[in-house]
């Protein structure tokens, strides 16, 4: 016989704004469900999993269900393939959105040894790629470029390491051009000369239009991804400028 589960979260979060759900999720779900004979507590929690991936739950409460199955047995390799199968039949974004958490869960299993480019590179949806030796002397640090297209818009990845950040520079067009950035991971600033800058974390972006001199980079306690964005124009070339100076960066958070 497996384990009693005994669950308090209900009474503990809600016992007084909702003694009856606290009851309902403590006593019967986590209770009676969860305590019931017929399956065991690792498939109870393979189908928990799969059922909140396929009602599109991706919040905290998935998190804990994938940490309770990864606690029931349930290993790496297991999940990769629950999350993939599910996937065929609940939608590509809900299993990109569960194998983010999934990997946090079990990143431990995986991460021993790894270096912290590694590590980062694993909450990547896209690979950092090669060091970007071309353009190395318009940077202060290392930075890393990966292309993920090359043909109608050109975007890469491009990563900088913690403290890197690359010098002002200036996207000229005769008209058009530009540059979008897309954070698509860890920690930076992108700052306009003459302006405050801009911190970008996960999801934010940045239209930077022609003419106008700025930087981006990473904070200096993170690693840094940003998707950049060619906008297609007439003419277009880039101007690489002074470096910036450490007093300035300095100033960041």
């Amino acid at each position: 016989m497996s384990k009693k589960i005994v669950q308090t979260a209900g009474r503990d979060q809600l016992g007084d704004f909702s003694p009856m759900f606290a009851h309902l999720n403590d006593d019967v779900l986590f209770g009676e469900v969860w305590n019931e004979q017929a399956l065991d507590t690792k498939t109870k929690c393979i189908v928990t999993v799969v059922s909140l991936m396929a009602s599109g739950i991706t919040d905290s409460s998935l998190k804990y269900h994938l940490q309770n199955a990864k606690n029931n047995g349930v290993t790496k390799e297991e999940i990769a393939a629950i999350i993939t199968h599910c996937t065929m039949y609940a939608g590509w974004p809900k299993g990109w959105a569960v194998f983010r958490l999934a990997k946090e869960v079990w990143a431990e299993d995986g991460d021993a040894g790894l270096s912290d480019k590694e590590r980062f590179e694993n909450e990547l949806m896209f690979p950092i790629g090669e060091e970007n030796s071309a353009y190395a002397q318009y940077f202060i640090g290392k930075s890393y470029l990966h292309p993920i297209s090359t043909e109608q818009v050109a975007m890469f990845n491009v990563t900088f390491e913690p403290g890197c950040r690359n010098n002002w520079h200036i996207h000229h067009a005769a008209k058009g051009g530009g540059q979008m950035l897309i954070c698509i991971g860890g920690r930076g600033y992108y700052q306009e000369w003459g302006k405050e800058p801009v911190e970008m974390t996960p999801g934010t972006v940045i239209n930077i239009p022609p003419e106008v001199k700025h930087w981006h980079g990473a904070a200096k306690d993170s690693w840094f991804s940003h998707i950049a964005v060619e906008v297609s124009g007439e003419n277009t070339s880039n101007e690489w400028l002074e470096a910036v100076d450490d007093e300035t960066y300095s100033k960041l958070k």
